[in-house]
């Protein structure tokens, strides 16, 4: 919705900004929830509120509460979210019948929720009751916020990033696997900041087996850790691989038939077999409506160049997240193995989206193209 319809002024502008600022304290937080944040504002006061863990309060609540607390009357208030208030009972009654019930005078929202329970029922509610309720400012901020969650919402897959810290020439790693470490402490702590939006971190066999990461959060504080995945289709990661070993749970892939899970603990490790391609490898596409059906937001992929390839080959790359560190390598592991092309023209597409200097790397992310209209 264009937000030029509506009489937008520079104080809603700064009000919305603060919301958006405060939903950003829900990443590593809320999901599968969306990063929701709301300012309720009255004449000389304002107080704030985002969305808490999942079945806790969602941000709207959290500002009344805030409201409560300090002894203002919410009365003829404006609310500033950075989202719909939601219109249904999940885990938690709806936030529009919260603000009704404060007896709010106006809700301005940055976005649709795009939801199928939610989708304008929560604005038509408000309307109902007669609040004024205004759409659509900072709106492409607040989508890009969530741009996991309105991406398994609407396409029934989560965002799928993929981090990848190469040479200046391309390189991932030698010859021979050695890897750590190719960028600096700055980047691996940003790259780390990244794990902690992401509902689910994904490597492959071939990884485990070269690095034997732990794929969990621990350069940045984070009050959940994200799942872990491991694509093996044929079952041959060995139990004792850090990956399995860190806090929270794991979730093995496999194409193996009948797989052979009884070699893991069930309450660490889930094993779900997912159709085989005709090369015997995993369905990625299967895996990510997979876990969509988990309710995983975004996906931060960090694998090597054959799964990286695969992924890329098959379409389903939707952001590259690329840490460049100023050094040559030579010879040695690319970023993705795909192709070979016959022409320039079967290249894939990508946009820049921001190229940041992190110590001495830089941090470049780019967009799929097509990837904005969904």
């Amino acid at each position: 919705m264009d937000a030029a319809a509506f009489p937008f002024s520079d104080l809603d502008r700064h009000w919305m900004r603060q919301a958006l600022d405060i939903a950003h304290q829900s990443i590593g937080l809320s999901d599968p929830n969306p990063r929701v944040g709301c300012v309720l504002a009255g004449e000389g006061w304002h107080v704030l509120g985002h969305t808490q863990a999942a079945g806790s309060a969602h941000a709207e609540v959290m500002a009344l509460r805030a409201a409560a607390a300090a002894g203002h009357d919410p009365r003829g208030a404006t609310a500033y979210v950075s989202l719909e208030p939601c219109a249904h009972h999940g885990r938690t009654p709806p936030c529009c019948d919260a603000l009704i019930a404060a007896g709010v005078g106006r809700v301005v929202a940055a976005i649709e929720d795009p939801f199928p329970q939610v989708s304008g029922q929560g604005i038509a509610r408000l309307r109902a009751a007669g609040i004024r309720v205004d759409v659509g400012l900072l709106g492409d901020e607040a989508r890009a916020l969530n741009i996991g969650f309105f991406s398994r919402i609407r396409r029934g897959r989560p965002w799928l990033r993929m981090k990848i810290a190469a040479s200046l020439d391309g390189r991932t790693a030698l010859m021979n696997g050695a890897s750590q470490w190719i960028t600096g402490p700055q980047a691996r702590a940003d790259g780390h900041a990244w794990r902690k939006r992401a509902g689910a971190v994904l490597t492959g066999i071939g990884t485990v087996r070269d690095d034997d990461p732990r794929l969990d959060v621990r350069l940045v504080a984070s009050a959940r850790q994200p799942l872990r995945v491991v694509v093996d289709s044929r079952l041959e990661i060995d139990p004792k691989a850090r990956v399995l070993q860190a806090p929270g749970q794991a979730l093995v892939y496999t194409a193996s038939s009948p797989p052979a899970a009884e070699r893991f603990d069930p309450a660490v490790v889930e094993v779900a077999r997912l159709p085989a391609t005709a090369s015997g490898k995993t369905d990625l596409a299967a895996l990510l409506a997979d876990l969509a059906r988990r309710g995983i937001n975004e996906l931060h992929v960090e694998a090597g160049h054959r799964l990286n390839g695969s992924f890329l080959r098959e379409g389903l790359v939707d952001e590259l997240l690329v840490y460049l560190a100023p050094k040559m390598m030579g010879s040695g592991r690319d970023m993705a193995a795909f192709g070979p092309l016959q022409a320039l023209a079967e290249g894939l597409d990508f946009k820049f989206l921001e190229a940041s200097p992190v110590g001495p790397d830089l941090r470049l992310r780019l967009r799929a193209a097509g990837r904005d209209d969904f």
